[in-house]
């Protein structure tokens, strides 16, 4: 009996600890809110787990790779909107802040009949944003993930080059719109005043147009490249002494790979105002070379050292037909020969003149055909 009668205090004295009421709440919500956060993200943990453990393996047994791409889109969305809704779960049922009272100390009642509690108001249209957000962030992934597994194959088998150019920038402009539609869904549902608020930013809009001078003379510069096509992706240009690959055109800038291997970023509006060269549109690269010969080489010799340097070039696999030779200039001290020469497109043309300069040094220094250096003759009377 006494035994009973102690259980009996021990669990009046619990009761009476967990019915202390801290910020107007006892220990016993408090404890469960925390209990449901904590169950909220053991539960996304485990969720997590098992779409990586389990889910996944699933997926990649099968013959199409649509699924495998949905479920690693979907898996953060999901993940998180679980913790979203406990942490929701949690906090709306706890009694935070004091309802609202008016000037006679009568509470302040709302549409649905409650007294109103601007702080409870404020939590609730906080998660209804944030799971909003959650849900575009979902559809967005899985838009993206549609685009990716059966448009992108469709835009890479088409022979336009267009498209190609066009699609990031595409899915750029339509995830934004997503987003865009997100926001104001989400903001509508907590109560805001969408239509106040976009023709309040109306207002601005000069204001805002004069600082976005600079973006919109970009955007326009993108769609004169998109229009115009003075270069596509891949290819090799030459702006402002920036000469690399291109590899993306956005609607605002593009994306040079240069030759040192950097990643520089231009403003598109820099193409309206400087000249553009495409090195990969030139039919062939022109290579010039000068050579210059002692004075002591004869006429005859002359002659054929010009032999052999239209029989090398025209005798390289890399090389065009056309080639221009010329006794041009008689120097200080050596008798020039200016030899030009296209190598074709595409190829190498470092390497080509390589080759083509080695063949030179072989050739003369067998024919004993002297190349001239700097060098004075003082007589001394």
């Amino acid at each position: 009996m006494l035994y009973s009668q102690n259980n009996i205090n021990t669990m009046e004295e619990i009761n009476a600890f967990l019915s202390q009421t801290f910020y107007q709440n006892t220990l016993l919500d408090w404890a469960i809110s925390f209990g449901i956060i904590l169950g909220a993200v053991i539960l996304a943990k485990i969720t997590y787990w098992i779409i990586g453990r389990f889910v996944k393996k699933v997926t990649a047994k099968t013959k199409t790779s649509l699924d495998d791409l949905l479920v690693d889109k979907l898996e953060e969305p999901v993940v998180y909107a679980i913790a979203i809704i406990g942490f929701f779960w949690a906090f709306m049922r706890l009694s935070l802040g004091s309802p609202e009272l008016d000037i006679e100390g009568h509470l302040l009642i709302g549409e649905n009949g409650e007294a109103i509690n601007h702080v409870q108001n404020f939590f609730s249209h906080a998660f209804t944003i944030i799971f909003t957000l959650n849900i575009t962030w979902l559809v967005v992934r899985i838009v993206d993930a549609m685009i990716t597994e059966y448009l992108m194959p469709i835009i890479e088998r088409s022979e336009s080059d267009l498209d190609d150019q066009l699609m990031p920038t595409i899915r750029k402009v339509f995830k934004l719109i997503l987003w865009t539609f997100g926001i104001i869904i989400g903001l509508n549902n907590a109560g805001f005043d969408v239509a106040a608020l976009i023709a309040g930013l109306g207002i601005g809009g000069l204001a805002f147009a004069l600082a976005a001078k600079d973006t919109v003379q970009n955007i326009f510069g993108g769609i004169m490249i998109f229009l115009d096509k003075p270069f596509k992706p891949k290819d090799r240009i030459v702006i402002n002494g920036i000469d690399g690959s291109v590899e993306e055109v956005g609607i605002r800038s593009t994306r040079i790979r240069t030759l040192a291997g950097r990643l520089v970023t231009i403003p598109n509006g820099q193409f309206n105002d400087n000249a553009i060269e495409n090195v990969t549109n030139e039919p062939s690269r022109k290579v010039s070379t000068n050579l210059g010969l002692t004075y002591e080489t004869s006429p005859d010799q002359m002659e054929k050292s010009m032999a052999y340097l239209r029989e090398i070039v025209q005798s390289h696999d890399l090389t065009e037909e056309k080639v221009t030779i010329g006794f041009n200039a008689w120097g200080d001290f050596a008798m020039g020969i200016l030899l030009i020469y296209y190598v074709k497109s595409g190829e190498d043309s470092l390497a080509v003149q390589t080759d083509i300069n080695m063949a030179i040094l072989r050739k003369f220094n067998d024919n004993g055909l002297e190349f001239a250096y700097p060098t004075q003759t003082i007589y001394k009377k």
